[in-house]
């Protein structure tokens, strides 16, 4: 369910039927240069993109190792929470 231009009492109402029944709701407005938005989405599931970071052997600060870790691209892995 997507609200704009509601009374604050329509949203919260409308809000605890959605939340109740397990429906996602959002909801928003502007006003000018200024503006708000909400969601509620219950529980819900996403993922979200880390950098993984290269390891390097201790006590070497520099050799083939650290120079590797350098040079690799950037890689990342994709979690699910």
């Amino acid at each position: 369910v997507c609200l704009t231009c509601c009374s604050r009492e329509s949203m919260l109402r409308i809000n605890q039927i959605c939340h109740k029944n397990g429906i996602k709701f959002f909801t928003g407005d502007v006003f000018g240069y200024h503006g708000y938005m909400f969601a509620d989405l219950g529980e819900h599931e996403f993922v979200e993109e880390k950098p993984k970071v290269a390891k390097v052997s201790a006590g070497v600060e520099d050799g083939p190792e650290v120079k590797r870790a350098r040079l690799e691209q950037a890689e990342t892995t994709m979690v699910k929470k």
